[in-house]
C-alpha cells in the first residue's frame, strides 16, 4: 500500500475554493427555493423526481436509489412533507404502504418552482462561465462520479459494498 501524503499548499487552496464554492451555491440556491416557493433543495429534490416519474408516483424504494439516499431518510423526509400536505402515501389492496405521489398541493409547488431554480442555477453557476470551462467541469464532473460508482460495487477486498448516502 502506497505511504499516505499530504497535498501541496495550491491543492489544498484548489479544495478549499471549491468546497466553499459548493457550499455557498447550495446555501443560496436552498435560500432562493425556501424565500421564493417556500419548499427547501431537499423538498425540491423529492418533488422534481416524483415530477418526471410516470403519475407522479413512485416506490419509496425507488425513490431513494434515484435519489441516492438511505431509505430511512427518505422516510423522515416523507413524513415531513406528508405533514405539510406535498406528498402522501399510497397503499396496496391490503392497506400496506407501497408508494409516493404528489398531492395537487406539491405539483403545485414544484411546477412553480422548476422555472425559478433553473434561472437561479443560471445565474450563480452558468452565467459566468465560458463554453470552454463548462466543458472541463463536465468532463472532469463525469470522470469524478465514474470513478467513484466504480469503487461503490467493491470494497478494499473485492467484497460488495454500498456506496455511502450521498448529499442532495
Amino acid at each position: 500500500m502506497a505511504k499516505p501524503r499530504t497535498l501541496e499548499p495550491e491543492q489544498w487552496e484548489l479544495w478549499n475554493s471549491w468546497m466553499q464554492a459548493q457550499r455557498l451555491l447550495a446555501r443560496e440556491l436552498d435560500r432562493d427555493l425556501q424565500r421564493d416557493f417556500g419548499i427547501s433543495k431537499t423538498e425540491f429534490s423529492v418533488l422534481v423526481t416524483l415530477h418526471r416519474a410516470a403519475e407522479g408516483r413512485m416506490r419509496v424504494g425507488e425513490l431513494a436509489e434515484s435519489l441516492a439516499w438511505d431509505k430511512s431518510r427518505v422516510a423522515h423526509q416523507l413524513t415531513r412533507m406528508e405533514n405539510r400536505d406535498l406528498v402522501h402515501r399510497t397503499e396496496n389492496r391490503s392497506g400496506r404502504r407501497i408508494g409516493i405521489g404528489l398531492t395537487a398541493k406539491g405539483r403545485s409547488a414544484v411546477e412553480n418552482a422548476i422555472l425559478g431554480h433553473a434561472d437561479n442555477i443560471r445565474r450563480y453557476f452558468f452565467e459566468t462561465l465560458t463554453p470552454d470551462q463548462a466543458a472541463a467541469i463536465r468532463v472532469w464532473s463525469r470522470q469524478v462520479v465514474d470513478r467513484i460508482e466504480a469503487r461503490c460495487g467493491e470494497d478494499a477486498d473485492g467484497v460488495a459494498a454500498e456506496c455511502a448516502d450521498q448529499p442532495e
